[in-house]
């Protein structure tokens, strides 16, 4: 009997200790990070495709704009004179120094008449009369204050005439502020810049007229001449 009881009490007691041990406690996972769906690095990527795009289109745009002004016509030239007609005297008049003036004559031989009339340099003065119908008009001008541009007195006074009879004067005043070009009265009428050199090449015929060149004859000296000495005999002391 007093085993039976030894062995209910052992199995009570586990039993006891078994349940009275505390139950798990059941953790809540943790939600998952989303990720997302394009990475930064993926956007920056894109963005710098579409500014490489961007840029290839714009100068793409640039080299047909460019392309299309090379095959646009300019606007025409203007110039002074009528290329057509035939120049045949020029006549250039400074505020200070002395009046120059060549002259075509029937022969097409050009003539110095002033400072003096003597042969011109047939050469500088085609030149001269080429100057003329390539006189080019940079811009015009409305009629205005002439003494802004120095033409209340004018710094040269140049009077072409032509084969068909009809004559101009060009009356010059200062430069341009970019220096390009001179402020020019066409018979005392029409204003306008006409360039620089142009100007120059007519304006050159006051400082340096075309004579005409003759070389200087060179001295060629004459070969020296022998000197004949005579001869004296000696003649015998006694």
């Amino acid at each position: 009997m007093a085993t039976r009881k030894s062995t209910k009490t052992t199995i009570t007691k586990s039993s006891k200790t078994a349940s009275a041990k505390p139950a798990p406690r059941r953790t809540k996972a943790s939600p998952k990070e989303s990720k997302p769906f394009v990475r930064t690095g993926t956007w920056i990527t894109l963005i710098i495709l579409v500014l490489v795009v961007a840029g290839a289109y714009f100068i793409n745009k640039n080299a047909e704009a460019t392309a299309t002004a090379d095959i646009t016509p300019t606007t025409e030239a203007k110039f002074v004179f009528d290329a057509t007609k035939l120049v045949t005297s020029i006549e250039v008049k400074p505020a200070e120094g002395q009046t120059a003036g060549i002259e075509r004559k029937a022969d097409n031989v050009w003539i110095l008449t002033k400072p003096e009339e003597t042969e011109a340099d047939q050469g500088m003065a085609e030149a001269a009369a080429a100057q003329i119908s390539s006189l080019k008009i940079m811009e015009e001008i409305e009629n205005k204050d002439v003494s802004i541009f120095g033409l209340d007195k004018p710094l040269y006074i140049i009077t072409i005439k032509f084969e068909d009879g009809s004559s101009s004067t060009l009356e010059v005043g200062d430069s341009t502020p970019t220096n390009k070009g001179y402020y020019v009265r066409l018979d005392k009428q029409k204003l306008m810049v006409v360039s620089l050199s142009g100007i120059d090449a007519l304006t050159n015929l006051a400082m340096f007229p075309p004579y005409q060149y003759t070389p200087t004859p060179t001295f060629t000296p004459l070969p020296p001449t022998e000197t004949l000495v005579p001869t004296i005999e000696a003649t015998p002391t006694p």
